[in-house]
């Protein structure tokens, strides 16, 4: 389908420009575009990329995404009844949740892959999805977002000063999409016009379950046993001072009298100026989003350090992997800012936001994130590119429609990409509700994501 998109993309340009006398300027922004691509996107997200690695792979390395991963089982057997307890599925399902909510992209996809096989090892009826298989594509498809690394580092690399505002914006938007996604399969599966004469997935033996030929997971084992006394003590003092900073920040007056108390001519720290007029619950939600990002860089090292990890040689190889993750992005990158860029000339763009600006005004969304809904289900990549030009073209990247589109951006997923990899890798044919779950999780993200930027940044 991509392919058909980025061939409309380039024909109605050149068909648009001729009309029009543009011919010259589509030429012009097609290579503007593949510049753009190249030397303002690519090369600066690499720094962005490598830091991230990094402290990913730290929190691997000690342990942290197993942690979290055995947080997870007890909702398992609630979200999977259909799997047997114990089964190698449950281990790869948490293991490939844990690693999304975290933004390990690259450790979630192959465990994602692992545990469609898994499931398939259960199907009483190979080629048909099953229901365990839908609602962990739901899951998949709309994985509650801690961190929305790729939309932040396009903010940061806009000159955004407050990228990190939409960190707690993505975060609700997402628990909103997960809790839809998760609700609209377990309702989904119940119809008839789902269900099919023909699928038969309940009722499996746990036995034969477990006798089945299933993989086993080549994980590494990664020591998780407690910290020790006095590393908790450490781990405790660290957690304080960042939420004495999180009281200061909502609280501001009453650390001032506290202070002056002490000392009358001590005054408390400055107060971001973005915090003026807010009510005490948004303070809350735009402190945590201050943050988060800083506490992350100096806990995952901290806590790796305490279990023993050579935090600087593992830092370095997790951010050796960016080079790699930029040399498959650049093409991608290419393909889609010439053929926006080609778009942009001809016109196409603003006729199409004009024309739709109406509508969406009553509602309170933005016509110019059109472009970027209709494609995110599509393609990630093609997302991505629009993501950009978005913002470079408006040169507000802390302005509302930059934040909400990159909110909108980290807590909705290319749904029908996943679904073709994820069922492609074990033949399904059938895919029954997959689709429509992920859909209505997409559909509610952006609606809660508009509600929830709304209140937070105009």
């Amino acid at each position: 389908m991509l392919n058909v998109i980025w061939l409309a993309m380039l024909l109605v340009a050149v068909l648009v420009a001729a009309f029009t006398g543009r011919l010259p300027e589509v030429t012009a922004g097609a290579f503007e575009g593949a510049e753009k691509a190249v030397l303002k996107v690519a090369l600066p997200l690499l720094g962005v990329w490598a830091i991230w690695l990094g402290i990913m792979r730290l929190a691997e390395r000690s342990g942290l995404v197993q942690l979290l991963a055995t947080a997870l089982q007890p909702l398992m057997r609630w979200l999977f009844p259909e799997v047997p307890a114990g089964h190698p599925a449950v281990g790869a399902m948490v293991m490939n949740m844990a690693a999304n909510m975290l933004g390990l992209g690259n450790a979630a996809t192959p465990l994602g892959l692992r545990a469609m096989r898994l499931l398939e090892t259960l199907n009483p009826r190979p080629g048909t999805a099953t229901n365990a298989m839908c609602t962990f594509l739901a899951v998949n498809t709309a994985s509650i977002q801690i961190l929305p690394l790729t939309a932040i580092g396009i903010l940061v690399t806009a000159g955004a000063k407050g990228a990190t505002a939409i960190v707690i914006t993505a975060f609700l938007a997402t628990v909103c999409s997960a809790t839809a996604g998760v609700l609209a399969a377990k309702f989904f599966e119940r119809l008839p016009f789902f269900r099919g004469d023909d699928v038969a997935v309940e009722g499996i033996d746990a036995k034969d379950a477990r006798d089945a030929p299933a993989e086993t997971l080549e994980l590494e084992q990664i020591d998780v046993r407690p910290l020790s006394a006095l590393h908790r003590i450490w781990i405790a003092l660290f957690c304080t001072a960042f939420a004495a900073a999180f009281f200061l920040l909502v609280a501001p007056d009453f650390f001032t009298r506290a202070l002056q108390s002490i000392r009358p001519e001590w005054a408390a720290p400055p107060t971001p100026k973005e915090f003026a007029d807010k009510s005490l619950p948004v303070r809350a939600l735009m402190s945590v989003s201050l943050l988060a990002i800083p506490f992350l860089l100096s806990f995952f090292p901290l806590y790796a350090a305490l279990r023993g990890v050579k935090v600087y040689e593992q830092f370095v190889e997790g951010a050796k992997e960016a080079w790699a993750t930029a040399q498959r992005t650049v093409p991608y990158l290419v393909a889609m800012l010439v053929a926006i860029g080609m778009l942009q000339k001809a016109g196409v763009i603003d006729v199409l936001t004009r024309a739709l600006s109406p509508a969406l005004r009553v509602v309170g969304f933005p016509a110019e994130l059109v472009p970027l809904v209709l494609m995110r289900p599509l393609s990630g990549s093609a997302t991505n590119g629009i993501f950009i030009d978005l913002v470079q073209r408006l040169g507000e990247p802390d302005g509302f429609i930059s934040r909400l589109a990159g909110t909108i951006y980290g807590s909705t997923e290319t749904t029908f990409y996943v679904l073709a990899v994820y069922f492609g890798s074990v033949s399904i044919r059938r895919t029954r509700h997959a689709v429509a779950a992920g859909l209505t999780a997409d559909l509610v993200a952006v609606i809660a994501a508009t509600a929830i930027c709304t209140l937070m940044f105009r």
